[in-house]
């Protein structure tokens, strides 16, 4: 009785050592910049503070004396921080992100320094009646700690910051009158806009 002839597998080619290698940085390459992105940035968190900011402008526009006017943009400011803190933590809940990880921490520590300056500056520069100054200052000091903060984000967030500071720098040498329009433009209008960019392309 003949024994059956052994199975002889088909000649595969090998794969290259170098596509192989190539492809394994790739997924290291991968890996290491989820790890070392803060992707909770949140976009319809940030379409609602430009909301916020578009009805501030209008209804700052027609105070009738500086205290009136700081005070709705303080208000503004404290619920667009308050719109800021819930859609990120809900966004890297989410994502199963922790808003304790390396990257979340240097995200707020990158941004905040620029944002501190900005409330010194306003507390010094408003009682020598400088508050013209004051709209291109917070766009000026908010976009810096967006570019910086936004280093560890997706990149689309310093892109935003720099429109920011751009905006800023215009309307330092705007006349005071405009500062309003600016702020609209600015905290309104940019914050709608990159919002539905980020929510579009990055999740929410």
């Amino acid at each position: 009785m003949s024994m059956p002839a052994p199975h002889v597998p088909e000649n595969r080619e090998p794969v290259a050592l170098h596509d192989r290698a190539m492809a394994d940085l790739r997924y290291i390459r991968r890996t290491m910049e989820r790890a070392g992105a803060f992707t909770a940035v949140p976009g319809a968190g940030g379409v609602v503070m430009g909301i916020v900011a578009l009805a501030a402008s209008a209804i700052a526009a027609g105070q009738s004396s500086p205290d009136r006017w700081i005070a709705v943009w303080v208000s503004a400011a404290v619920v667009s921080v308050g719109v800021a803190v819930f859609a990120i933590a809900r966004k890297a809940r989410q994502a199963g992100l922790s808003v304790r990880s390396g990257p979340a921490r240097k995200f707020v520590l990158s941004f905040l320094p620029p944002v501190l300056a900005g409330a010194v500056l306003t507390a010094a520069l408003y009682p020598l009646g400088a508050e013209r100054l004051l709209p291109g200052l917070w766009l000026l000091l908010y976009g810096s700690g967006v570019v910086t903060a936004g280093t560890f984000s997706v990149r689309i967030v310093p892109v935003m910051g720099v429109c920011f500071m751009i905006l800023g720098a215009a309307a330092l040498v705007s006349p005071g009158q405009w500062g309003d329009a600016y702020m609209a433009i600015g905290f309104g209008g940019l914050h709608v806009l990159f919002g539905l960019f980020i929510a579009r392309r990055h999740g929410g």
